[in-house]
């Protein structure tokens, strides 16, 4: 059984929400180093699916040329072996021409279909993606590729004037009823700063437009981005992953500080008063302020959650690896 504990946390100098309670993953460290030729900048971003008893990881690459998709593989989970980018740039003018990244996958019991993140704009140093985040579509017949882009196809737009204006980006997809949902990241930039929550966007078909709902499933001000679902049997609750950005006390700056979880029996309503870390620097072992994008899933009798971070004091979107933690099974939500 999970170990929880409920403690409280310093309220963020700024008066966004915090979590109160806590669902302990226990931290292994890190299972892919950034450094080669394809991801000298760094490794983080991370989506893990599996198939037939093998395991696929999409993260972010980043190089010289740019942020792309790269992938590893497994046979248990904890030691990956790098196997190079799996998309390119778009041509000039295209809604991913500066980065291609961030690919999350879905099977639907015939073929693959990958979402990712698109961009024509970057900041320097290090071709950081910059908004807006767009999210975009590619196929396959394997869950290794090869991924054939579909430009005709743009599940979620940025659109001005929506909570979803500046990122519009992938997150996980779940077959409901006779449709599916994805959980996507939404962020909008305001006069007193950007403001993030998850959004839940709707499709009966995979290689089709998506209807985005009309209002985010959580707070705008929650300040989370990105999606990991995990569907516990035993008590019928759905658990959200998704990190948070925290701020700096000192600098100001804003930095993804947790992985936090949150939870429902109904996909389409969350309480953002159900909620709890799940790790940070608290019980992380190696990085010391850095808590990135969390990607779980089922690895023999335990739920396996990746992230990156960074092995430092910096909160620089550089030199990021992979890390893994582990939550027993089954996941049971702290009261």
């Amino acid at each position: 059984m999970t170990t929880q504990l409920e403690t409280a946390t310093t309220p963020y100098i700024d008066g966004r929400p915090h979590a109160t309670r806590r669902l302990e993953a226990v931290d292994h460290g890190i299972v892919l180093r950034h450094g080669d030729l394809h991801d000298a900048g760094g490794a983080r971003d991370v989506w893990v699916y599996a198939q037939d008893g093998r395991y696929f990881m999409h993260y972010d690459a980043a190089s010289e040329h740019a942020w792309l998709c790269a992938l590893a593989t497994s046979d248990d989970g904890v030691t990956w072996t790098k196997r190079g980018t799996v998309l390119e740039l778009g041509p000039l003018g295209a809604p991913d021409s500066a980065s291609a990244s961030y690919g999350t996958t879905f099977f639907d019991g015939s073929a693959w279909h990958m979402f990712y993140l698109g961009t024509p704009n970057v900041s320097e140093p290090g071709k950081v993606p910059a908004f807006p985040y767009q999210t975009l579509k590619a196929r396959a017949a394997m869950p290794d590729g090869v991924w054939t882009k579909q430009p005709e196809v743009m599940p979620i737009a940025a659109v001005p004037n929506t909570f979803y204006a500046d990122t519009a980006s992938p997150g996980a997809v779940v077959q409901h009823g006779d449709e599916y949902l994805m959980f996507f990241s939404a962020a909008v930039h305001r006069t007193d700063g950007i403001k993030r929550t998850l959004g839940l966007t709707r499709t009966h078909d995979l290689n089709a437009g998506w209807r985005v709902d009309a209002q985010p499933i959580l707070p705008l001000g929650e300040q989370i981005e990105n999606s990991s679902l995990h569907f516990e049997q035993s008590s019928k609750l759905w658990f959200l992953f998704t990190n948070h950005i925290g701020i700096d006390p000192q600098t100001h700056q804003e930095y993804t500080d947790a992985i936090w979880v949150y939870w429902s029996h109904d996909l389409t309503r969350w309480n953002p008063e159900d909620k709890a870390i799940v790790l940070d620097s608290r019980n992380c072992a190696w990085s010391e302020n850095i808590i990135g994008l969390p990607s779980v899933l089922r690895v023999g009798d335990r739920l396996a959650l990746y992230y990156d971070g960074y092995s430092g004091a910096d909160f620089w979107h550089m030199g990021r690896d992979i890390g893994l933690a582990w939550l027993s099974l089954p996941l049971v939500a702290p009261q």
